[in-house]
């Protein structure tokens, strides 16, 4: 299977992390205008579970070092295969959250909130159970990343404050939703870290590589897709109409389907990169650049959907500070470790 042992590269593959994970909403923003967000988590979670089975029985089945997919799959205890499920399901309710979040609120709001908040709680996290990296790097990184949370929270309040009162009120149910969904958001990727060897080259009895772990972790999400996206089909927290499975059919077309598909590939991509460069990396790191989709997101929200194009003056100048916290915030924790 293809592994990384160079620092550098690990970053780089980190990097497309971040830009898988700020980019994939954009297929949720191309669908939403023709059916809900529920039906469109339907096709993405199936994405990724078809591309994490790809990437498994292609580049996780090649090479000489570390295990082939399926013989590591075939040697799993059950601990390690429950956690990466486990995983799976607390990501799906965090990501449903997130997705119902943007619904409501826009991509520049929903995820600097969401997933910076994730970050802090997550790098914090993954460094106490990993200690990989320099510490002050770590989290001066982190502290800029809080306050570009901050500057992007006092943004959105600029952007409310001129919005009619129906507006304000979705874009505080937006905002606390985010909230919900990034503390959730934190808990995911040490499930998946516990499941994974120190040594990816010689992965001990019982443990997962990280295409085994990404694929169990698919399947957590797709099974309990079947309790937690039924509840949001006929129980909208975004205030649209509730659906049915059968609008699933008699709505969507081919082209709505592949939509969600490219979406759930375009994610699993940046969790495969994210996982595969831990093992250089550190998960702290590794998780914490990676949320970097965050200022990935807030671009795509702010140049292109110009979700903030009716806010009053001032706003540019907090979202320009809200990016460059961003971008120091992030780049502090890649020279963590040298």
């Amino acid at each position: 299977m293809l592994i990384v042992e160079s620092y550098p590269l690990a970053v780089s593959l980190i990097v497309v992390t971040m830009i898988c994970w700020g980019s994939w909403a954009n297929t949720q923003k191309l669908a939403s205008k023709e059916w809900s967000f529920p039906l469109f988590y339907w096709d993405y979670a199936i994405g990724v579970l078809l591309f994490s089975l790809i990437l498994g029985l292609t580049v996780g089945s090649t090479g000489v070092e570390g295990q082939g997919f399926i013989e590591n799959l075939q040697q799993a205890n059950t601990d390690t295969l429950m956690s990466a499920i486990i995983a799976g399901i607390i990501f799906n309710i965090a990501n449903l959250l997130l997705v119902a979040a943007i619904d409501i609120a826009g991509m520049a709001v929903a995820f600097p909130v969401a997933i910076g908040l994730a970050l802090v709680l997550g790098v914090i996290d993954n460094y106490i159970k990993r200690p990989l990296g320099d510490p002050m790097f770590i989290f001066a990184g982190v502290a800029l990343v809080t306050v570009a949370i901050i500057l992007n929270a006092i943004s959105y309040k600029k952007l409310q404050s001129s919005q009619a009162d129906g507006a304000s009120k979705g874009i505080g149910k937006g905002i606390t939703i985010s909230i919900a969904a990034g503390i959730l958001m934190d808990f995911f990727y040490g499930f998946i870290a516990k499941t994974l060897p120190a040594d990816f080259s010689q992965p001990e009895a019982g443990l997962l590589t990280p295409y085994s772990s990404v694929f169990v972790f698919s399947v957590g999400v797709l099974l309990s897709n079947f309790v937690f996206n039924t509840f949001f089909m006929y129980k909208p927290i975004s205030g649209g109409e509730p659906v049915s499975y059968g609008d699933y059919f008699k709505i969507g077309t081919p082209k709505l389907h592949l939509i969600g598909i490219v979406g759930g590939a375009i994610w699993c991509t940046g969790l495969s990169l994210n996982i595969i460069a831990s093992g250089t990396a550190g998960p702290a790191i590794s998780y914490g650049l990676g949320q970097g989709a965050t200022m990935v997101a807030a671009a795509w929200g702010v140049f292109v959907w110009k979700e903030f194009a009716a806010a009053p003056k001032g706003t540019n100048k907090l979202l320009t500070l809200m990016f460059i916290s961003f971008i120091i915030g992030l780049s502090l924790i890649i020279f963590a470790k040298g």
